[in-house]
């Protein structure tokens, strides 16, 4: 079915593209979308926004967007300054003037600070937003690239730091270093100035495997002496959520670590901590703590529960500093926060008070790297209607008391007096019970209330309450926000995802129709008011909405979307999805897999009326192939349907851009609602 859509620079394809975004630009393009577009770009650019830095040796980074950088600059302030942003910061890259003079447009997407000198990084830049990746050495110190340092090809890429001379870098440079998914399977021992193909390999996952990585744990982490071992560690990544763990022994072999492929697991260098996916040891979602030895006999010993999931709970976030164990439990959508002391010889999980209004909590390190850093934790809590605070946890001294110290609070970006947010749950076809999250604008009219409807659903990934301008444009333009926590994503544990892989998939889609329908059950709107929006997976979802419950539906907003079940394996990153989805290759797969199938599911017209629909993707989206979100769109209106498509030039899979194209997009999307389910 319009199989010349998967070509980019076919002349019908380009055409079809051309002829669709006119068509859409014309509908959507109001004054009223040119005042939501610089409202958004505007939220985007503000400059008292909640800065939460990133300590690297004496110094504190931010990256920051603004008016002047809508591509944004990368500053940096004394670690001894409050990081305000009033303060005097410092630019240290400024990403737009480096595009104009490369000529290319660079999204900036992190950066591997150097664990021997945490000034030295690698500048993480996509190309365009896609998944095309170049890593580029730079002095922060000295505010410059370095002469002759790393610069890698642009190609699917991740690196650590061996030592201040080599990275590991994997990288799809070529067919050999790529698995089947396009992802970089080889790692290889990179010097500066060395081409990745000639550099000696280092690592090699399977080419049917997702991808290989490597990392490494220094002396310097533990205060070692120079002449110790550093600990070597190797990820294959059989499947997405599907992994196991190798270390080079003490022989200089390569072994396997004895934790399960489906489990999720962080180590340092005395301790091993992971999550069970399935029951094959231990109930599934529970956490286990182990001793590490990692050039002893049996480098895993000791095993011990640090939690067992009851109904409703899953951990959400754990990780291991030097000498603390941190993870968060996230109970019927409530999180609670847990500390373990590793210095103690049988440690049990010590409970860290929370905020009571916080709806949302997550954690990452204060220094880019603990090797030279110290054990202090940014703790980010935030609601619906509740601004994003931050806060530093500081457990460098075990004796100290262990707390929460505010450090900062986002401005309010929508005014949310009178505005309720509640955590509700839907009857799914099945007889379970769905979480839901509902926001209401302050005035609304019972049974006629607007509501946008966002969910995922797959590959065990977790939604959270969050803070966002966006979502409060629409509150005040009197819309709803809900977020439905549907089986297929990871929120109340591993089996909340695997029940609704492969041929469970259904599941899914019945558990976010069932949310729909408990909202007009209880009186808050009607279908014609109900729109859903998604992206990638979630797109898929949202698409198999509007060709499996157009009823239940008065407006559909899909995002780069996955669309043909038949044929998403034929581009390498679907490759990867076949343990989420099915095989196409398989009859049995492909026969369950095209009874959702939106682009095998549409019918004409004179069968059937779909709520109005809105497909949205990007010409460089290089994960979801834009060809899907074409087909669909030219097989409606080849069925007698008028969808609405809009392909961006850039942006790849997530939307990336500067400050106008992501407020641009978002601005589109509303434009579509304020003429479908927000329209009197």
């Amino acid at each position: 079915m319009n199989l010349f859509l998967e070509t980019d620079d076919d002349q019908n394809t380009i055409a079809f593209v051309t002829e669709q975004n006119s068509k859409s630009d014309r509908q959507f393009r109001t004054p009223e979308f040119e005042k939501d577009r610089d409202a958004l770009k505007a939220m985007i650019e503000r400059e008292d926004r909640l800065i939460v830095p990133v300590r690297r040796g004496k110094w504190l980074f931010d990256f920051h967007r603004s008016k002047d950088n809508p591509l944004g600059i990368w500053r940096r302030l004394p670690g001894n300054i409050e990081p305000r942003h009033d303060a005097t910061w410092e630019t240290v890259f400024d990403f737009d003037a480096f595009c104009l003079k490369e000529g290319k447009r660079w999204i900036y997407s992190g950066a591997i600070t150097s664990p021997y000198e945490p000034t030295r990084v690698l500048l993480i830049l996509s190309d365009g937003g896609s998944d095309q990746l170049r890593l580029l050495e730079f002095n922060t110190e000295t505010k410059t690239i370095v002469e002759g340092g790393f610069d890698t090809p642009t190609a699917r890429a991740h690196a650590t730091w061996l030592s201040p001379d080599e990275i590991a870098y994997f990288g799809s440079v070529d067919e050999f270093s790529a698995t089947r998914s396009g992802w970089p399977r080889v790692g290889r021992i990179l010097k500066r100035g060395a081409d990745p193909k000639d550099a000696p390999i280092l690592f090699e996952a399977g080419k049917d495997d997702v991808y290989g990585a490597a990392s490494v744990i220094d002396p310097l982490f533990w205060g070692g002496k120079p002449d110790e071992r550093k600990i070597e560690f190797f990820t294959v990544g059989h499947e997405i959520g599907k992994a196991s763990v190798h270390i080079r022994n003490a022989s200089g072999e390569i072994e396997r670590l004895d934790l399960p492929v489906e489990s999720d697991s962080d180590l340092n260098h005395t301790h091993a901590i992971w999550r069970a996916k399935t029951g094959e040891r231990y109930p599934t979602g529970t956490l286990i703590l182990q001793d590490f030895h990692p050039f002893g006999a049996e480098p895993l010993t000791n095993p011990r529960v640090l939690f067992s999931p009851k109904d409703g709970q899953s951990v959400s976030q754990f990780t291991l500093l030097k000498t603390w164990a941190v993870f968060i439990v996230v109970d019927r959508m409530v999180p609670k926060f847990y500390l373990v002391d590793l210095t103690k010889p049988d440690p049990t999980p010590e409970e860290l008070p929370l905020p009571e209004e916080l709806q949302t909590v997550g954690f990452r390190m204060f220094d880019a790297d603990l090797t030279l850093g110290e054990e202090i934790l940014t703790v980010i809590g935030q609601g619906f209607l509740l601004p994003s605070s931050s806060f530093r946890l500081d457990l460098t001294d075990h004796n100290a008391k262990r707390e929460l110290v505010p450090t900062g609070t986002s401005p309010a970006y929508f005014d949310a007096e009178g505005m309720t947010s509640e955590l509700l749950e839907a009857i799914s076809e099945d007889g379970t019970r769905v979480p839901y999250h509902i926001t209401l604008p302050r005035n609304w009219t019972k049974g006629e209330l607007p509501v946008l409807m966002y969910g995922y659903g797959g590959f065990g990934v977790s939604l959270s309450p969050v803070y966002s301008g966006a979502y409060g444009m629409l509150l005040e333009q009197g819309g709803a926000f809900v977020q439905a926590y549907i089986r297929g994503g990871g929120e109340l544990g591993p089996d909340w995802h695997t029940v609704a892989k492969g041929k469970g998939r259904h599941k899914a889609f019945e558990d976010f129709v069932a949310v729909a329908r408990d909202l007009v059950k209880r009186g808050y709107t009607k279908p014609s008011r109900i729109a859903c929006n998604g992206g990638s997976n979630g797109g898929l979802l949202t698409a198999v909405m509007a060709t499996r419950y157009p009823d239940d539906f008065g407006a559909v907003w899909t995002s780069v979307p996955v669309i043909d079940m038949s044929r998403f394996h034929i581009f390498p990153a679907g490759r990867a999805w076949m343990d989420e989805y099915g095989n196409p290759d398989v009859v049995d797969d492909l026969n369950a897999m095209l009874t959702y199938s939106p682009l095998h599911q549409v019918k004409p017209k004179s069968e059937i009326t779909y709520p109005p629909i809105y497909i949205e993707s990007s010409t460089n989206d290089d994960r979801v192939h834009p060809s899907h979100a074409r087909r669909f769109a030219k097989r409606l209106i080849d069925a007698g349907h008028e969808p609405f498509f809009r392909e961006y030039g850039s942006g790849g899979h997530g939307g990336a851009g500067d400050t106008s194209e992501m407020a641009e997009r978002r601005a589109m999307g509303y434009s579509f609602l304020r003429q479908t389910i927000m329209r009197d």
